[in-house]
């Protein structure tokens, strides 16, 4: 009969402690949307064996309010599907004939978006407004993930500084070359960011 009670009582502390962490993990989840204002710029940057260029994204078509949900763990925050859609369209490189090139290398016919997925971002240890951001980039129906420290300034309105160098050989895309092979594109191109973004 005591090893009975025993068994019961034991039953109902396991069962406790499995509410309890239901419950810390629900609590733990942070639901909330954020704002990227207009005045923020997005730049890829690119050159060639002859000169260098520029396509800069009309920040005016990201569809406002993004979703974010996050937890925090210690020192990080981990996100889900917090999620960056750019459409290759609304690059400008500056020409028709540039931006027509850049959307073909995109493959935009068949993948007419660059996606970023903000996947973690964890504080640096020596230096106060910098964090470190796991994200995951889909260009072209293939995907890597990448680690960039990223700037951080402001209170409320928050400016998001940083910089990232990729080669668009890792998403399985040719450099294109023009005027009969003479200019020749590089294959390492760089996403510079400078966003204001400010919670709903």
């Amino acid at each position: 009969m005591k090893c009975m009670l025993n068994y019961k009582k034991m039953r109902k502390i396991i069962f406790l402690i499995i509410i309890f962490l239901s419950l810390a993990f629900t609590i733990g989840i942070n639901n909330t949307s954020i704002i990227i204002s207009p005045k923020s710029q997005l730049v890829i940057k690119g050159t060639t064996n002859v000169s260098k260029f520029k396509c800069h994204f009309n920040i005016e078509e990201i569809k406002n309010p993004i979703p974010v949900s996050y937890v925090q763990k210690e020192e990080k925050f981990v996100f889900e599907k917090a999620l960056l859609v750019l459409d290759n369209s609304c690059f400008d490189c500056g020409s028709s004939a540039i931006n027509k090139d850049f959307v073909n290398l995109l493959k935009s016919d068949e993948y007419p978006q660059i996606v970023l997925e903000l996947k973690e971002i964890q504080k640096d240890t020596k230096v106060t407004n910098v964090v470190h951001a796991l994200i995951e980039i889909f260009i072209a129906g293939e995907s890597k993930l990448y680690v960039i420290p990223v700037k951080i300034e402001g209170d409320s309105l928050l400016n998001v500084l940083g910089s990232l160098s990729l080669n668009i050989c890792d998403f399985n895309l040719e450099a294109p070359k023009k005027a009969l092979g003479l200019i020749v594109v590089s294959e390492i191109i760089n996403i510079n960011f400078d966003l204001l973004i400010q919670e709903k």
